[in-house]
């Protein structure tokens, strides 16, 4: 398949982790998603990201990592971290580096505090250290939704806080279809992966990570926040802050340069 595409899964624990990997390099890249990933895992998506992100293809082996199948109320954003350690463990992933979006990048700050010999380089995208009013507020919300099972309005509403009018402008012709496909059978992933967000909080040990880091967020960010990004970069000593103009949480899809600015980072 293209760049070596593969989809797989390994076993963690009492469960099933969905992954994917792709490309020809000799370097190893995990990335960790969003919340997102608590309705729908990357399974089967390796074709799929392998042509999103073959500007990594050529350098690195990339991973992407989606959460547990199976996990129970209450799992931490820092236990997430200790079973992708496992699974990076068990597929003989000796150290990487590391992207983290949005929750992923919660995920991404433990396994950088809790397993350094893991991490070699550490990019931080939109997303934050410790609860907020806005996080809990937004996620709250996608909380309430998914209880109702409405997935309509979650997916409206994920897609109005996280991206820029033009884009809404062509996203919004889809809305009538939403509900109608892509609803999981189950919430309950998403719900504890939801409450894991809200109650996530590794602000105080962050000075811990002794990793290169970048940090990267959004000026009109809705959903963490538009001093998140800010606030982590001043506690990791060994850290760079980019801030996106004029784009929100969705900046790692609507900046036209955000994969090359990671590459340059990872290749410094």
């Amino acid at each position: 398949m293209f760049y070596h595409a593969h989809n797989g899964s390994v076993r963690v624990g009492n469960s099933e982790m969905d992954y994917i990997s792709f490309g020809n390099g000799n370097k190893n890249l995990i990335m960790l998603p969003g919340l997102g990933d608590g309705l729908s895992t990357v399974k089967g998506m390796a074709f799929v990201f392998s042509i999103m992100y073959k500007v990594y293809a050529k350098e690195f082996t990339v991973y992407v990592f989606s959460r547990k199948n199976h996990m129970q109320e209450g799992y931490s954003t820092r236990e997430m971290a200790k079973d992708n350690a496992e699974a990076m463990s068990i597929l003989g992933i000796s150290k990487s580096d590391i992207l983290g979006i949005s929750q992923g990048g919660m995920i991404a700050q433990y396994l950088a505090i809790d397993y350094p010999n893991l991490v070699n380089k550490l990019i931080l995208s939109v997303t934050s250290s410790k609860p907020n009013e806005i996080v809990e507020k937004v996620v709250g919300d996608w909380i309430e939704m998914a209880m109702q099972e409405d997935y309509k309005n979650l997916m409206i509403d994920t897609a109005e806080k996280s991206y820029l009018e033009r884009y809404l402008k062509k996203y919004r012709l889809l809305y009538p279809l939403l509900g109608k496909v892509g609803k999981p059978k189950s919430f309950k992933r998403f719900l504890i992966q939801a409450t894991s967000c809200i109650s996530h909080n590794a602000h105080d040990e962050l000075n811990k990570i002794i990793c290169p880091t970048l940090v990267i967020g959004g000026e009109c960010d809705k959903i963490v926040g538009t001093t998140s990004a800010s606030a982590i970069a001043d506690k990791i000593n060994e850290s760079e802050l980019f801030i996106y103009k004029g784009l929100g949480h969705a900046a790692y899809e609507e900046a036209k340069d955000f994969n090359e600015r990671v590459l340059s980072f990872l290749m410094q």
